[in-house]
């Protein structure tokens, strides 16, 4: 019996087999509760709106008696972020998705109804949305209660049952969270996974009826790779370099305020923070000094500044100080914003501009999820358009300007997962718009309506008149048949 000895120590087995068995043990801990929200779905697939409406005040009622418990798990999960950024970037775009979806969802369940088509007459038709079923979804760590509780709201709204996994980069929200869903809901329509990647691995391969992810580019890969095993259509929220355009007639002190607040709220730990700014050549010594200015006025003293986010973790922190330290060891400029160090024990990381970069350094390459902030010289505006398309897809683009020749130049020839135009961030926060990717930054979308149809069957019925022509096709095809088909055929 030695063999069954030797397989038996996990030091002896091939890493990628013990993977394997941990994310077979993963999974057999979530099926469970999978099976039980499929069985519960099976035995009443039919969700009417009072029912719906009930889980959307539900979780309104939730996203207010957990306020402050939410903010304060996030602060402690990042070492520093203030409530009231919790309040600003999570809380109300949550209750303005909820309001919306309490307000629309009613008339999205009815669906299209009418005639068929001249020849299929006196037929009817119907577009009938119907509930998916379980719908997966798979929250980040950076904003770790909107990127929950919006894809729930729509999920809801449409009448599935739905399965969350936490981040386990922020375990005391993970913790909070799961406690909350659980006062307000019974475990057949939500439930909380928290865990680790193996869990987050496991979670992917179950046989969802649709699978949300939002994270990074890289990540999606694997997630939607899992997913194609059952073949469980996925709606992926990426990342990816999102520029920012100052263009030659913009408003110049609104637009570098805008994209240092952009960049600057949570630290740059936004999935659609201006991640570059291309900016007319002459106005590249204008911009450092400018967002100087900016950044002291914002967060004044950003190291010691409780309003300033943490870097939510070492290796995040680690990670960004190698990015800027790399790109000053190929030839870029750092031009800090602060004169206070950064603290490593702290993970305070004060804001930097980069100047002088190249597509040699990973700053360049890589998302940058922080506040680093490389600026980009161009000539003309054509020359800003062709450096945004000859690079991935990005997730958001921002261009500033006051004339409309210009902005729909831009617009027009660039493709983007959204755009704001004189602004940043806030077309993520307006429910009547998809939140969406496109290519490396992601495919679907939701939020709203979007969101709504995304997690449902648009099924559709054609149903027949009692007296009906169809049998004027019938065989044997002769003389009539003839005629008839050269009238269809036109």
């Amino acid at each position: 019996m030695g063999h069954n000895h030797e397989l038996g120590g996990l030091h002896d087995v091939p890493p990628a087999l013990h993977a394997a068995s941990e994310d077979d043990s993963a999974r057999a801990m979530l099926l469970p509760r999978f099976d039980a929200m499929h069985r519960a779905h099976d035995s009443a697939p039919h969700v009417d709106w009072p029912t719906r409406k009930g889980h959307l005040k539900a979780l309104q009622t939730m996203l207010r008696k957990y306020r402050e418990a939410f903010a304060t798990a996030i602060d402690e999960d990042f070492g520093g972020r203030s409530a009231q950024e919790t309040d600003m970037l999570e809380l109300f775009p949550s209750h303005g998705n909820l309001k919306h979806a309490l307000a629309h969802t009613r008339q999205w369940m009815r669906g299209t109804h009418g005639w068929a088509n001249l020849w299929l007459l006196p037929a009817r038709t119907a577009i009938v949305p119907q509930p998916l079923g379980v719908v997966g979804v798979i929250v980040p760590w950076n904003y770790p209660l909107f990127l929950a509780v919006g894809p729930l709201t729509d999920a809801l709204a449409a009448g599935n049952r739905v399965m969350i996994k936490v981040s386990e980069v922020a375990p005391r929200f993970a913790d909070v969270f799961a406690k909350a869903i659980a006062e307000f809901f019974p475990a057949d329509w939500v439930t909380v996974v928290s865990g680790d990647a193996q869990v987050a691995r496991a979670f992917s391969t179950l046989p969802f009826d649709h699978l949300l992810f939002t994270g990074a580019t890289s990540i999606g890969h694997h997630v939607m790779r899992a997913a194609s095993e059952h073949l469980t259509p996925v709606t992926l929220e990426l990342g990816g370099k999102s520029p920012a355009i100052i263009g030659p007639g913009a408003r110049w002190d609104h637009a570098v305020e805008r994209i240092m607040f952009g960049k600057l709220v949570n630290a740059g730990q936004t999935c659609i923070a201006p991640d570059y700014v291309l900016v007319p050549r002459e106005k590249l010594d204008a911009f450092v000094a400018s967002a100087r200015e900016v950044a002291a006025r914002l967060y004044p003293d950003a190291v010691n500044n409780p309003q300033y986010t943490s870097i939510v973790s070492p290796r995040h922190f680690e990670r960004l100080m190698g990015l800027a330290g790399e790109a000053a060891a190929q030839g870029a400029t750092s031009h800090a914003l602060f004169d206070a160090p950064a603290q490593a024990e702290r993970r305070r990381l004060p804001p930097v501009v980069l100047t002088g970069v190249h597509e040699g350094m990973r700053v360049m390459r890589e998302e940058i999820f922080g506040p680093l902030l490389p600026v980009v010289p161009y000539d003309d505006l054509d020359a800003a358009i062709a450096y945004v398309n000859e690079r991935p897809r990005p997730l958001a683009l921002y261009i500033f300007d006051t004339d409309e020749t210009r902005i729909d130049r831009v617009v027009d020839g660039t493709i983007s997962g959204g755009v704001t135009i004189n602004d940043t961030l806030l077309h993520a926060a307006e429910h009547g718009l998809p939140f969406s990717g496109v290519g490396a930054s992601g495919m679907g979308g939701y939020h709203g309506e979007v969101g709504f149809r995304t997690f449902s069957k648009e099924k559709p019925i054609f149903r027949q008149a009692r007296f009906n022509g169809a049998g004027l096709l019938n065989p044997p095809y002769g003389k009539r048949f003839a005629m008839m088909i050269r009238q269809l055929l036109g």
